[in-house]
């Protein structure tokens, strides 16, 4: 796994769900890799009252009851959509899902205004059609397909930013689990096998831009994903991201907990400012997000290791802030200034610690900018 730059959850954790396998005596349903009970334990992590030999490493934080509805779900002939704001784990669950129940987690469709019908159903091997005929052989199928075939979970990423037209083809797979092939005269006719589902997610903030229709919206279970906003659930999804990446590039580093405060404490400062903003002009472009927020920490260490003195500081940490966020100008620019001098200023006069090297470094990388 190390020659690859980011390995899917079945490699990653392959002889953890090897052990799970081992020891799950519990009904799977279909064909599935892992029952239930293993599922959720896989996702969530092992609690001392499960009495395993070995601990099972929380992956996705989150309300209990979500993972588990997901669960049941997929194990009913119902589609599972995964909905929330960007930065909510939406797509990181659906992988951890795949890849517990089927121990695949790639056969993924990714939904934008280009995705064709093609994209989600087959297409065609243009020199193998021009040497041998249209044939079995010569069709390319898609990831769906693929996972209806055997039996597996197929993925589709962003569905309401792909067209009504590719929306509605999905209905049939939803519906019937079939897929009809009208250029073959016969074998024209894929069918779903057993343990065949489809986990899709969606942003809210993409609603208006090719809405479900009601008839799709029938044929999906709608699993709501909701903004972290408990600083200790947050600062445990950071502190794991954080703890990846050190790993993936072998970075001794060490990330004080206090800047991790300070990082926690200053996004909820911006989202704050951005309940209260009366208009859009008066909010950052960032969603500020969970996701981000590990972004900018992931920033502000590659920064420290190659540039810096190999310690992250709260300087690091403030201008990593600054131009992760500050994508628009001059408005971004102007609400981070703000929130500097109105926010950062004050608190580093009142309490001291790391906030007046914070704001120095805000200021600097703004001065950068401008």
């Amino acid at each position: 796994m190390s020659d690859l730059l980011r390995a899917p959850v079945e490699l990653k954790y392959a002889e953890e769900l090897d052990w799970l396998e081992s020891i799950d005596d519990g009904p799977k349903p279909f064909s599935w890799r892992l029952s239930p009970k293993m599922v959720r334990l896989f996702v969530l992590g092992s609690e001392r009252s499960d009495g395993l030999d070995r601990e099972i490493a929380q992956k996705w934080f989150g309300d209990r009851s979500i993972v588990e509805r997901a669960i049941v779900t997929l194990a009913s002939d119902r589609g599972l959509l995964l909905i929330g704001d960007p930065g909510t784990g939406k797509s990181w669950l659906a992988e951890l899902l795949a890849a517990a129940i089927c121990r695949n987690s790639t056969l993924v469709v990714q939904g934008t205004a280009g995705t064709t019908e093609d994209h989600i159903k087959y297409s065609w091997n243009v020199s193998m059609v021009i040497a041998k005929g249209q044939s079995r052989e010569s069709m390319i199928p898609s990831p769906i397909m693929t996972a209806m075939e055997t039996g597996a979970i197929g993925r589709f990423e962003e569905l309401t930013r792909s067209t009504s037209d590719v929306q509605d083809a999905l209905i049939s797979i939803l519906s019937e689990k079939y897929v009809s092939v009208p250029e073959l005269d016969s074998d024209s006719i894929v069918f779903a096998k057993p343990g065949f589902s489809i986990i899709a997610t969606a942003n809210s903030r993409d609603r208006g831009v090719n809405d479900l229709s009601s008839a799709l919206k029938r044929r999906f279970n709608f699993v709501r994903i909701p903004v972290v906003t408990n600083k200790k659930s947050e600062a445990e999804i950071v502190r794991f991201r954080t703890e990846e990446l050190l790993r993936r590039h072998r970075i001794e580093l060490d990330v004080p907990p206090t800047l991790l405060d300070v990082l926690l404490q200053s996004f909820a400062d911006l989202r704050a400012a951005a309940a209260a903003a009366g208009s859009d002009d008066e909010k950052l472009e960032s969603s500020l997000s969970t996701a981000e927020q590990i972004g900018v920490l992931e920033d502000a260490i590659l920064h420290s290791n190659f540039f810096g003195e190999r310690a992250l500081t709260a300087h690091t940490l403030a201008s990593s802030l600054v131009g992760s966020l500050a994508r628009r100008e001059p408005e971004d620019l102007a609400i981070m200034n703000k929130y500097l001098h109105g926010v950062v200023e004050p608190r580093g006069k009142e309490e001291g610690g790391l906030w007046p090297e914070f704001l120095e470094g805000g200021r600097h990388a703004i001065a950068g900018l401008s």
